[in-house]
């Protein structure tokens, strides 16, 4: 997109926040890492690391890399000549490729004298709240000793999470917890346009102040190389998640890298649209599998989600699923929407006899661990206000 002079001072302007900020996750994708019948391409790494291990070299910026191309690494030497679409044999490249491609960057960091830092996450890692404060102490400790993080989804035990969006939503998550001033997505893709780039006439969107910006745009769903499952549908949900999160993203083509980290012409720019909120309670929402749901009688959908309460047994009209205490459910109300998602602090098999009744009556019958929420507060997100 051929840029006015006024144009560009104002895009300048816009992303300021890019050269200001400090701690920064880069997400990257398979097609910028691997070939296309898969096996990583060392060239093209390195190609990556020089640009991250530059921009952290001055010792101002931190740098946390959330990376793709594990399943792609382990295709080729697996005998595998394209993505299989099996879970089983998702896994087995997974577990091969994941060690090909740690390898491959402890290597090319430490041309620089960097030590790699491996971090394996799943999305029941980060919603519960003993494994979501360990995930963040570690990735905060690797920092503050000079480490290089590299974060991917563990692939190998995954099983939903395997889809997750070719780590383009985990990355938004992690910026989220690291509490990070910048998201950049990297990929085989220059930006958001506003119609197919292939055809003439079309133009790259250089800024996104608001959601509202993109309404009527139609937004691809793959990238080029197809060796990854991510598009440009899962980069701009991730920039949206992590936009109304606080933090400002970059998304533009691998190439375009080291331009994008100094605040370059490069790309779309998402602007920061909310403020942030309890990390975990953002996995909570975007990254985790209801494993059932309660439904709640009016004056319980009420105190859920306009008075912020807990859900207490009294509330709970039905349930449905086979779940254990600490696992996602769902909340509804009578007509079946889900209005918020909590942490239950039962099993599935204990509710029914919990149904209407209060904490007080509940304690007299069946005990002290009785008398306490069925979902608490502090691990409760709504949905719909």
């Amino acid at each position: 997109m051929n840029l006015r002079k006024g144009t560009k001072n104002k895009v300048a302007g816009a992303r300021q926040a890019v050269r200001e900020a400090r701690r920064i996750v880069v997400k990257v994708g398979s097609s910028s890492l691997t070939t296309a019948t898969g096996g990583l391409d060392a060239d093209r790494v390195d190609a990556l690391v020089d640009v991250l291990a530059k921009i952290r070299s001055g010792g101002e910026r931190e740098i946390v890399l959330v990376s793709s191309g594990a399943i792609a690494a382990g295709l080729a030497p697996l005998g595998l000549r394209r993505r299989p679409k099996d879970l089983a044999r998702q896994q087995a490249a997974a577990s091969v490729g994941q060690g090909l491609l740690v390898a491959r960057y402890t290597a090319s960091f430490a041309r620089y004298g960097v030590r790699v830092g491996q971090i394996l996450l799943t999305s029941d890692d980060m919603s519960r709240r003993a494994h979501h404060r360990n995930a963040s102490r570690t990735l905060d400790k690797l920092l503050a000793m000079g480490a290089f993080p590299v974060v991917n989804e563990n692939d190998t035990v995954a099983t939903d999470e395997i889809r997750f969006g070719d780590n383009d939503r985990l990355a938004a998550l992690v910026a989220h917890l690291v509490h990070a001033d910048l998201l950049v997505l990297l990929s085989d893709i220059d930006g958001v346009y506003d119609g197919n780039p292939s055809k003439p006439g079309t133009s790259r969107i250089a800024e996104v102040r608001e959601p509202a910006d993109l309404d009527g745009i139609e937004i691809g769903s793959a990238g080029k190389a197809g060796v990854g499952t991510g598009g440009m549908v899962t980069k701009v949900e991730a920039a949206r998640i992590a936009a109304a999160a606080g933090i400002p993203v970059v998304l533009t083509d691998t190439v375009h890298a080291a331009d994008a980290l100094s605040g370059g012409d490069t790309g779309t720019y998402f602007h920061a649209t909310g403020k942030r909120s309890a990390d975990r309670l953002l996995w909570l929402q975007h990254a985790s599998t209801p494993q059932g749901s309660l439904t709640l009688d009016d004056g319980a959908v009420r105190a859920v989600v306009e008075r912020r309460t807990s859900l207490l047994p009294a509330g709970i009209a039905a349930v449905e699923g086979d779940f254990s205490a600490g696992d996602p459910v769902e909340l509804r109300d009578g007509s079946g929407r889900a209005v918020a998602r909590g942490l239950v602090n039962f099993d599935a098999k204990e509710i029914p006899q919990l149904l209407g009744r209060s904490t007080r009556e509940l304690a007299r019958e069946l005990g002290a661990e009785y008398e306490r929420e069925v979902v608490h507060r502090d691990d409760l997100v709504i949905l719909h206000p």
